[in-house]
């Protein structure tokens, strides 16, 4: 197929806060060097932030390092956190936790509470104010290589596809973007990352990466509920001890109240929702006043990574690195990430620009393939240092539980996660679930449309589009494995563990047979479907640019 091309310097996919710190940083060192460099940045979503959701508390030492003068610059951390609690829930009750005896790590003191979106729009103006050519509605769809294997581009503005695989008259054959290097800021299990970690062996040194699924809704409450500046943290109801699993709820500015659960995707009962645990998790009186008179105005999920410094993948191949959440960086205790995500995004961008550099002076057209001293510097970093000591937090919590995990962080976070020993992740998490048999059934509450509220409706308030004549951008491996294996042994667990309502077992009208339908039209992007089908059997791949949610403020 003849298509266009496009020669740059750097090329980064994902306008997150790791591709925007890489591509800021990379023209403030060219500025700085007196040199000209071609940056580009693609991004899936209709527009920068469309696809980002967080709680989001945010850790402002990354953006201190990349821009020192944001407040000035008016970056959106408008909502300084002036008080925090922690509480463990019972059903009906709820036990403080005093905050001096909280670690260290879970202190919010000089963070702010933010929208996530708000500020990665906020980079992508300061990126483009230098000379960065941003794209967004442009799906990265397919990886482009050189013949000795070295990572050479995308392609990306493929459109026009129907259903069936056929090229619509409105078929655009799209464009090839070939760079010197290519960045991944797709995110938690991005999908052309995920193809990179197999095809140049970057998890050979790790342990299986573990995730959870965020969930999260914005409110508008009343000025007699709202209290700025306050984070609430929970652990306990609705989740069990065996099941990992917690909330946040943050007062932002302007009447908001940004609310969400966690809940770690190691879960075994195939009769668990992530949805409906979170929708009954608002329910709880402690909670609900929180959200009394108040409206919900947005809702969204996404998967998060959580397997912290064990499961950290190889950071460069060929061509390229990984940054950010596409790598792992979140630090889990903290729950918070997009510090780290800057970070790790300058620490490629310097890796980046100084091996061109080199290249140019030597009169070389093409500069060294793997940028060594991006990880080497990584492991030199306040990330690294902050990462080993959150090692062993989430292994004990799928060691011991709710109680004995939290009794062993305790102690662990006293001595700054400076003991010698580091725990495992014992499997990936599509391997936890239990045979139906094994598990009791999850008699979920209807919704009350007050403060509990069905999938559809919230799938419509996250603005969720696709074009609906193209190809299924969630893709099965094998069409007999959902009812055959799937609804025999675990009673179709992708009918609940999705958000959205994509997945959804029918009896055939012609043969009685049950079969699993897919509504990918309204998909969220959240990946759980990608990590947590017992037999890997369901591919998340990237539909037409500018498809998914359009998130406002998340």
């Amino acid at each position: 197929m003849e298509r266009e091309s496009m020669e740059v310097d750097v090329l980064i996919i994902g306008a997150g806060p790791a591709g925007l710190s890489a591509a800021i940083r990379l023209m403030q060192m060219a500025e700085a060097a007196g040199t000209e460099l071609a940056v580009c940045v693609l991004e899936k979503g209709s527009e920068v932030g469309a696809h980002i959701l967080s709680g989001a508390v945010m850790e402002p030492i990354g953006l201190d390092e990349l821009i020192p003068d944001w407040a000035e610059r008016r970056a959106p951390l408008n909502t300084p956190v002036t008080k925090e609690k922690f509480m463990f829930l019972t059903e009906v009750n709820s036990i403080p936790l005093p905050n001096f005896m909280l670690p260290k790590a879970a202190h919010n003191h000089g963070n702010y509470i933010v929208s996530l979106g708000n500020v990665a729009r906020w980079m992508a103006e300061q990126a483009e104010a230098m000379g960065v050519e941003i794209f967004p509605g442009f799906a990265a769809s397919e990886l482009l290589f050189h013949d000795d294997g070295r990572v050479k581009g995308v392609v990306t503005g493929v459109m026009g596809i129907d259903a069936q695989g056929e090229q619509k008259p409105a078929f655009e054959a799209g464009m090839e973007l070939h760079a010197k290097y290519t960045l991944m800021g797709e995110g938690c299990r991005g999908s052309l990352s995920q193809q990179l970690l197999k095809r140049f062996d970057l998890t050979n040194d790790c342990q299986p990466q573990t995730y959870g699924i965020g969930l999260k809704e914005l409110w508008e409450v009343p000025d007699e509920v709202h209290q700025e500046g306050l984070v609430l943290h929970s652990a306990g109801w609705p989740m069990d001890n065996a099941t990992y699993g917690g909330s946040f709820l943050y007062h932002l500015e302007n009447n908001q109240v940004a609310i969400g659960f966690v809940i770690g995707l190691d879960y075994q009962n195939p009769y668990l929702s992530p949805f409906d645990e979170f929708q009954r998790y608002k329910t709880h009186p402690d909670i609900a006043k929180h959200l009394e008179g108040g409206k919900r105005v947005a809702y969204g999920a996404r998967a998060l990574n959580e397997g912290g410094l064990q499961s950290i993948p190889g950071l460069v191949f060929p061509g390229g690195a990984l940054i950010g959440c596409s790598a792992g960086f979140l630090n889990v205790p903290k729950i918070k990430g997009s510090h780290n995500a800057i970070k790790t995004g300058m620490l490629a961008a310097e890796a980046a620009f100084e091996a061109i550099q080199a290249a140019n002076a030597a009169g070389e057209a093409m500069p060294v393939a793997v940028l060594e001293d991006y990880p080497a510097t990584v492991r030199e970093s306040w990330v690294w240092k902050e990462l080993t000591a959150a090692r062993n937090f989430r292994p004990a919590f799928a060691k011991w539980g709710l109680i004995g995990g939290t009794l062993y962080a305790g102690v662990d976070q006293f001595f700054g996660g400076n003991v010698g020993w580091t725990f495992d992740h014992p499997h990936e998490d599509h391997k936890s679930l239990k045979p139906k048999e094994q598990c009791k059934a999850i008699d979920y509450p209807k919704p009350d449309g007050v403060y509990s509220f069905d999938k559809l409706s919230s799938v419509f308030i996250s603005n969720t589009n696709h074009e609906e004549d193209q190809p299924v951008h969630l893709q099965l491996s094998d069409q007999k494995v959902p009812a055959e294996h799937n609804l025999a042994l675990y009673d179709a667990p992708e009918q609940r563990f999705c958000p959205a309502g994509v997945y959804e077992i029918v009896t055939d009208d012609d043969s009685g047979n049950p079969q699993l339908t897919i509504s990918a039209q309204n998909c969220l992007h959240c990946k759980t479907c990608d990590i947590k089908d017992p037999t890997q059997n369901i591919t998340w791949t990237v539909p037409e640019g500018t498809g998914g949610p359009n998130y406002p403020n998340m």
